[in-house]
């Protein structure tokens, strides 16, 4: 494949139209599969070589970045982690083009975010036709397990996504959203301060 053409493929993927597995294999070696595959199996007795594989796998890993194995990536290198981030396990990324996660975020077990889909007709899935577009969670965002976030998707600061959660529209900042599909139920208030203390016991539950 030439130059050009790498060029008219990264054009397509960045518009969000359909590219196919035999256009896209000059991306391959950003794959990180040996080092996810590594650090899964890295002790926890271990967390300086776990830091160092996640400088090595990930875009960019901020400071105190906590990721519990197993997790999987397609690409791994297509993602980017700000600062004091929790991960629990089986988290996935689908990372075909970027997925962008702020400061104080905190993900459940079992969550998805995938940048990428496939069209309904199952002629354009040929050759695993795909499109991709990025996601963006912005600083201290939660989101509850068994969550999927799919293409396209930002959820704003400060939100909250409740578990089992298809998340398909945007979510905007501070606000509880929940279901397949995903909808925002209320905003998220000064009232919320007092959940979960001895005055107050009742809580969402995402």
């Amino acid at each position: 494949m030439t130059d050009a053409d790498q060029e008219d493929v990264l054009g397509r993927i960045a518009k969000g139209l359909v590219y196919t597995e035999s256009e896209a294999a000059f991306l391959a070696p950003r794959r990180r599969a040996d080092q996810i595959f590594e650090y899964n199996r890295t002790p926890p007795s271990r967390p300086e070589r776990r830091r160092s594989l996640l400088v090595e796998i990930f875009g960019s890993a901020g400071e105190r970045t906590v990721l519990l194995p197993p997790f999987h990536a397609a690409f791994g290198s297509n993602v980017h982690i700000g600062d004091d981030f929790f991960g629990n396990v089986n988290l996935t990324f689908v990372d075909d083009v970027d997925i962008r996660i702020g400061n104080d975020v905190m993900i459940a077990p079992s969550v998805t975010l995938t940048t990428t889909g496939h069209p309904v007709h199952p002629s354009r899935r040929a050759d695993f036709g795909r499109f991709s577009e990025p996601i963006d969670i912005e600083d201290k965002v939660w989101i509850g397990s068994n969550a999927v976030i799919l293409p396209g998707v930002r959820i704003g600061y400060g939100s909250v996504i409740g578990a089992g959660s298809v998340v398909s529209r945007s979510v905007p900042p501070m606000t509880v959203a929940l279901g397949t599909p995903c909808r925002v139920v209320r905003a998220i208030t000064d009232e919320d301060l007092a959940v979960r203390t001895a005055e107050d016991r009742g809580t969402c539950r995402p």
